[in-house]
């Protein structure tokens, strides 16, 4: 007779988790994911503490993931920032200073424009994963991590995509449409296009526009248990 055996799932803190698209391809790689945010997230699909990143405490666990505020950074947000209107936290090297210091794997996501802020760090884009989205997204890591080819996006594909950038991207080849909070009812702006094209089927409109698609996380979340089974080895 066999006897099953639980498999024990690492832990993995989800800092600024959202609504929880990072954290179900950490789920969907082999992790136990819990998650943090200063808003209620009632759609994450895992358990969620409501607290401050910036002061929760981080002892625990045997990775981090943080995705902080990016409207400092973003293209979008780039017509408030320069007018004065309005101040977005600037969370980036407060974010890599808590987690250095806990001596655990970690993870910072961001969006392209804090390419100078981050330290080298290596873009995803949804035509490495084959899926219907274009978003770059920036990561730093504190361990070795294999990186994807990056499929150039204008001409690459023969398909219609997904742009959660707030703009059409360029191309003849394809005819991109937005997943940025806005659009109209036809089926390329619908919310089940939107939800297909990001791998995401729990999340609202506004949720997804905030969202990483989780085949990045899934990718990154097998490197890290790697990473993770050589520190056990040595």
């Amino acid at each position: 007779m066999s006897l099953s055996r639980e498999v024990v799932r690492p832990r993995l803190l989800d800092l600024f988790c959202g609504a929880g698209g990072a954290a179900m391809g950490y789920y969907r790689a082999g992790f136990e994911v819990v998650g943090v945010d200063i808003k209620p997230q009632p759609r994450y699909p895992f358990e969620l503490i409501q607290a401050d990143a910036m002061t929760f405490p981080l002892e625990g666990f045997d990775a981090i993931h943080a995705s902080p505020p990016c409207q400092a950074y973003s293209v979008g947000a780039a017509r408030w920032r320069n007018s004065g209107e309005r101040k977005y936290p600037d969370l980036l090297d407060a974010t890599r200073e808590r987690l250095a210091a806990v001596g655990v794997p970690y993870i910072i996501e961001n969006v392209e424009g804090a390419r100078k802020r981050m330290r080298s760090p290596f873009r995803l884009c949804g035509q490495t994963f084959g899926i219907g989205v274009v978003r770059h997204r920036l990561f730093e890591t504190n361990f070795l991590i294999l990186t994807p080819h990056h499929i150039p996006c204008a001409g690459a594909v023969q398909r219609e995509l997904v742009s959660v950038t707030g703009h059409g991207l360029p191309g003849r080849h394809y005819r991109a449409v937005t997943v940025a909070g806005h659009g109209g009812n036809s089926r390329s702006f619908s919310l089940d296009s939107w939800k297909l094209a990001m791998g995401i089927d729990w999340m609202v409109r506004g949720e997804l526009t905030q969202a990483i698609p989780p085949a990045y996380t899934e990718y990154i979340g097998r490197e890290l248990l790697k990473a993770l089974c050589r520190v056990t080895k040595g």
